[in-house]
């Protein structure tokens, strides 16, 4: 009666132990992916123990991956069950993992699709995977960059591009889905899209078919230096391919992923973070494992340090509480802890994001990546893969092109009244196909170098370098100039104004080197910001390095990706006469705009909101109707 007992208590705490505990974080989960590397010595349970100790320590995580394989690297069957078993006594729910890499070190050498070793071993994984997990995600490289003579002999007369599309298609159901739920009927397969969603196609992702084969997709959200890295993704990214990916696969993107790589400076970590959350992703994973030991070292403290920014290096290094131990930080773990941990205190106040709706069609390409641009000198902005009929302007960039019935789609929203703003980009690869019988511009082969604008009568600007923009000529009267880049006695128009039918069609011209949008004065932006933001009753005025964030509930944030403070100042049309800060809980009185009548027209009053944000920080705010 006794031993009965006894086993009784023993089965009553495993379940205890094993049973998933709640979420740490009220509006999202924390994942941690493992490379098969490092699951591979998680034999060694002592030293398990110590590091998820480690890292448990200074970052809640609920859930964490374990991946199988990586460089032909597999992880055997009994390190992985022991891993598993360890993790979920944890309250951890345990999924899996797979990197389709030869050698990830050659220029991410992936399988070859076409080679039938190759395909046998992709077949292979897949069922070895789904015997011990009822979810696994794949990383980054579930495509091909194979050219050899095989891939060379089955592409015959294709384009690469049309050729991995079908090849990956393929792949994805017969050697990865289908294997694996034959296996095991419960698994649900998810496929991680990286950060380069511009050049997919190339490669074989095919974002207009295996979204809806997968049981879900995820997000890759590194942009980590812009500069030094070989990619040179905006900031902003972070927070639109979340958005971009929700509307590929409404409900079904399973959150963003993120790593240290690149991080110069523990802001840079923090921030990739927080735009992730700001986009409402429902988990955010952390990559990986092994990173979260890095060591927190003096050379990653940005200089702006110590002034209160939104990534506080005094507060991450203070001692964190776990249970009846005081732990001092150690690892980058706590940069990402401290930052969830502030992110979400305000999170679940906000709406549902809202932006700029800018569609892109499936496997299209042209001025690469120009809406992270363009978030990033204060327009919010929407990705959409289906052209939008709805609102009062939208923002199509070149690759909108790809749509051979772009110009029809144009012309149909005009005359429903509905603006338009297209790219010089899409101006030139539309001329002599239609777009003349809605306004006759020419982007011409000229280019002209540029530092002084004038944005309305009266208003002169000037950058502090000289920009190279094209040149486009215009029919006097039948367009107009709202905003003018000028040199010497002539000039050219940087936004530009044409009525067709009931709307009108804007064309903003695009520097020949994109970040010099950054470069354009703030008088210029406002206007841009103006023009472009006409659905929504924020609007932001100021220098560009600073993004809006808009949500559907009278919230939006207001972010600084510059290194010194700088002021900006929000404007809001009536009935907003107040702001509340939702972090300080401060109230700011909005002051009257003074406005102008034209021919009559009595605008109604707009306030403006002076507000200073401190080096790579937000704020959260709140609208109050004052009616």
């Amino acid at each position: 009666m006794k031993k009965m007992f006894l086993m009784l208590i023993v089965t009553i705490s495993f379940l205890i132990t094993s049973a998933q505990k709640p979420p740490f974080y009220k509006n999202f989960t924390v994942s941690v992916y493992t490379r098969a590397y490092e699951v591979k010595e998680m034999a060694d349970q002592k030293k398990l123990e110590e590091t998820w100790n480690l890292i448990s320590q200074q970052v809640k995580i609920d859930k964490i991956y374990l991946e199988t394989h990586r460089d032909l690297l597999i992880v055997d069957e009994k390190t992985l069950e022991s891993a598993i078993k360890f993790f979920r006594s944890k309250g951890l729910q345990v999924a899996g993992g797979i990197t389709y890499t030869i050698d990830e070190s050659n220029n991410f050498e992936t399988f070859c699709f076409t080679n039938p070793e190759h395909r046998k071993k992709v077949k292979e994984i897949a069922e070895y995977t789904a015997k011990y997990f009822d979810e696994f995600i794949l990383d980054d490289f579930f495509f091909t960059s194979c050219k050899c003579d095989l891939c060379i002999k089955a592409k015959g007369e294709m384009s690469w591009t049309d050729y991995r599309l079908k090849l990956m298609t393929k792949a994805a159901r017969e050697l990865v889905i289908d294997p694996a739920k034959k296996v095991n009927p419960k698994v649900k397969v998810v496929i991680k899209y990286p950060n380069w969603y511009e050049h997919f196609q190339g490669l074989g992702f095919n974002l207009e078919t295996q979204p809806s084969m997968f049981d879900g997709i995820y997000t890759g959200n590194e942009t980590r230096d812009p500069v030094f890295t070989d990619q040179h993704l905006q900031q902003y990214l972070s927070y639109l391919i979340i958005r971009y990916f929700n509307n590929l696969a409404p409900g079904r993107n399973g959150g963003g992923w993120v790593d240290s790589g690149a991080a110069f400076y523990l802001d840079r970590y923090a921030e990739q973070f927080w735009l992730t959350l700001f986009a409402k992703a429902p988990e955010i994973t952390m990559f990986d494992y092994r990173q979260l030991q890095t060591l927190i070292r003096p050379q990653l403290k940005g200089a702006w340090q110590g002034t209160g920014t939104s990534f506080d290096w005094d507060e991450m290094m203070k001692p964190v509480q776990t249970g009846a131990k005081t732990i001092t930080p150690t690892t980058i773990a706590r940069a990402a802890g401290l930052t969830f941990e502030n992110v979400d205190k305000f999170l679940g106040l906000l709406g549902n994001p809202a932006g700029v709706k800018s569609y892109r069609p499936y496997h299209a390409t042209g001025e690469d990546f120009l809406q992270n641009y363009l978030g990033m000198i204060g327009i919010p902005m929407d990705i959409l893969p289906s052209f939008p009929m709805d609102g009062k302007n939208i923002i199509l960039t070149e690759s909108a092109k790809s749509d051979p019935q772009i110009v029809q789609k144009i012309r149909e929203r005009l005359q429903a009244g509905k603006n338009v703003m297209i790219t010089s980009g899409l101006l030139r690869a539309l001329q002599g196909k239609g777009i003349e019988d809605i306004v006759e511009l020419t982007y011409t082969d000229r280019k002209a170098l540029v530092k002084e604008f004038r944005a309305g009568w009266g208003r002169s600007a000037q950058s502090s370098q000289e920009i190279l923009i094209p040149q486009i000529n215009y029919l006097t009267n039948d367009s107009w100039e709202e905003v003018t880049a000028t040199k010497g006695a002539t000039g050219w128009p940087i936004l530009h104004r044409a009525q067709y039918s009931k709307a009108f069609l804007y064309v903003l011209t695009i520097p020949d080197n994109f970040s010099d949008l950054y470069q354009y004065p703030p008088e210029v932006l406002n206007r841009i910001r103006a023009v472009a933001t006409q659905d929504f009753n924020i609007k932001l005025e100021g220098p560009s390095m600073v993004s809006l964030f808009i949500y559907d509930n009278g919230t939006f944030i207001v972010e600084s990706f510059l290194n010194e403070p700088v002021t900006v100042k929000i404007i809001a049309n009536e009935p907003v006469k107040t702001i509340s800060d939702l972090l300080s809980g401060e109230s700011l009185q909005g002051t009257v705009v003074p406005v102008f009548a034209f021919r009559n027209r009595q605008p109604d009053p707009t306030y403006s909101f002076e507000i200073t944000i401190k080096p790579h920080s937000y704020r959260v705010f709140k609208t109050i109707d004052m009616k």
